[in-house]
């Protein structure tokens, strides 16, 4: 690891980059989150059992999120886990606020202590109150098998290589792992490249250096191009960054932000690049989740994603900022938990990467608010209704706090994409020309072209620049790391970005098993929410749980 402070040295040029979150205890954030919640405990009013509280009811994220993490202890001490959202009864959502803790099993109040018994309602900072839902969580071991014919359709067919254009929801796979390409996004500052975004756990391998990505499969495993390479990604960020505020009394508390983004190849044809979603149409920008706005904003909504393993699959959202514990004392926040509509799964393995995008509301396109990074599959169920066998859910990253954290830009029309090859052409003749201008005494012109012309494999004009006497520039590194440099540290990976691999020499091809039976493989944590290894193209016998897809 790379301590932060040397982070300016280095060129964004030169390395890809992960961005990984520093311990809090080693910028003193334990004794500031102390404070905090102290400061809290001495605005709660006094409480009187058996009455409603006097305050006002919970009505948006931040005061659910703020009273939980208030009872955090509490609530910790009986649940596997807890999230924000509405109580839900016989299976509905109604529309009371409320802590939703997931248990093991849920019984009758009869037949429990005292002791046991969590409180209906919670008392937060200046009277602020909620109801308390509980919501049995239960585990199943084995995961059944997955019926083939709900793994194959058109759409499915197309998003894994039939189609001539790729785009949200194709297929994109490096040497081992495959997954969904998630949106077309850009740069927002130096080179401002064009790209595309995943998942982390889909496009990088931290025990092996090559992070190229390819559609549909690598050349020595099935036909394919190659796409690019990982320049930037993250796992984990503390939770006073990614929210804003403390969101946990643990000091050591973090939020799964799983994203990785990967600039197009200079060679790569991006006239084959669409912004249109297969199965949806066009979209709108992403939807910002305020965490004051009111809850209705957000849970309860319906929404949609398109992914390689299931297609096009409908659901709601269930709840926000589900929090689970390990058992290593690790307090881990995911962001978005959707169950599927009809009691359908929402996603299969293969769709992590795939966006969650809210259906269209008054005539609106629609908006993505997130990506997928996990879930249960068949081996762990939320049980909603005591008529009906227990519910599959899907687990995501906020789309626009990730984009945020990389850095990047949705791109949800042609013609932005259009614009924005242009804008990567001009910054990168704009480099040279501050490279090597003085020197030479004769600025790269800029030609005028149309729109159309530029619109081409980027490689066609791209290989023409003299890059060989290009000087790193670590100017947007130096603001990058002073910006963040009490909270995270970039773990260097070597950069493979450039023209498609050709050598004759590569590796021998793996075994690989059929992409529609692959194995399962994670690690459990709690609530069986933790982090896993990615998903294999090739059989692992040693492979046991199944979040992550």
């Amino acid at each position: 690891m790379k301590p932060s402070d040397d982070r300016v040295q280095l060129s964004e040029n030169s390395a890809a980059y992960f961005l990984w979150p520093t311990s809090n205890l080693q910028h003193c954030a334990a004794e500031g989150r102390a404070n905090y919640f102290g400061n809290l405990q001495k605005g709660l009013l006094p409480r009187h059992p058996g009455r409603l509280p006097k305050g006002q009811q919970a009505n948006s994220l931040l005061d659910l999120m703020t009273i939980r993490a208030f009872h955090s202890k509490i609530l910790r001490r009986f649940s596997l886990g807890t999230a924000v959202g509405f109580r839900i009864r016989k299976g509905a959502m109604t529309d009371i606020p409320a802590i939703l803790v997931f248990v093991a099993r849920k019984v009758h109040k009869k037949w429990l202590n005292p002791a046991q018994c969590l409180p209906a309602i919670l008392e937060g900072p200046g009277g602020v109150w909620c109801d308390v839902d509980v919501v049995e969580f239960s585990y199943y071991g084995a995961p059944a098998q997955t019926p083939k014919e709900q793994m194959f359709s058109e759409l499915v067919d197309r998003l894994c290589g039939s189609d001539e254009c790729i785009g949200s929801g194709s297929q994109v796979a490096s040497q081992e792992t495959f997954g969904t390409l998630g949106a077309i996004v850009k740069r927002r500052t130096g080179n401002k490249q064009v790209g595309f975004l995943t998942n982390r756990h889909v496009a990088v391998d931290l025990d092996y250096p090559n992070q190229k990505m390819f559609h549909p499969l690598p050349r020595n495993l099935g036909p394919g191009v190659y796409l690019g390479a990982v320049e930037r990604a993250t796992s984990f960020i503390t939770d006073d960054v990614w929210y804003g505020i403390y969101a946990g009394t643990n000091p050591e508390t973090f939020v799964r932000a799983d994203g990785a983004f990967i600039p197009f190849a200079d060679d790569f044809d991006i006239s084959t690049v669409t912004t249109v979603v297969r199965g949806v149409g066009d979209i709108g920008d992403v939807k910002v989740i305020d965490l004051q706005c009111p809850l209705n904003s957000l849970i309860g909504r319906q929404v949609c994603k398109v992914g390689r393993s299931s297609g096009h699959t409908t659901g709601t959202v269930m709840a926000y900022a589900l929090e689970y514990n390990d058992e290593k004392g690790i307090c881990f926040f995911t962001d978005i938990l959707v169950v599927g509509e009809n009691r359908q799964t929402f996603d299969l393995e293969g769709d992590s990467g795939s966006l969650i995008i809210l259906t269209s509301q008054d005539g609106e396109k629609p908006r993505p608010i997130g990506i997928i990074w996990g879930g249960t599959a068949n081996r762990g169920r939320l049980k909603l209704t005591g008529d009906h066998g227990p519910e599959n859910w899907t687990s995501g990253v906020d789309l626009g706090r990730l984009l945020d954290r990389l850095e990047l830009d949705l791109i949800i029309t042609n013609e932005a994409l259009q614009d924005a090859v242009q804008q990567q052409r001009f910054a990168l003749v704009a480099a040279v020309n501050s490279a090597v201008g003085e020197s030479s005494g004769a600025p790269i012109a800029i030609p005028e072209e149309k729109v159309e012309e530029i619109f081409e494999p980027l490689g066609i004009q791209i290989q023409q620049l003299p890059r060989h006497n290009v000087a790193a520039s670590g100017t947007e590194g130096e603001e990058a790391s002073n910006a963040v440099v009490n909270v995270e540290e970039h773990q260097f990976i070597s950069n493979f970005v450039g023209m498609s691999p050709m050598r004759s020499d590569q590796d021998a091809p793996r075994n690989i098993t059929n992409l529609n039976n692959p194995s399962e493989e994670e690690l459990a944590m709690s609530l069986h929410l933790g982090d896993r290894e990615p998903k294999r193209l090739r059989s692992d016998s040693g492979s046991s749980l199944d979040l992550e897809k």
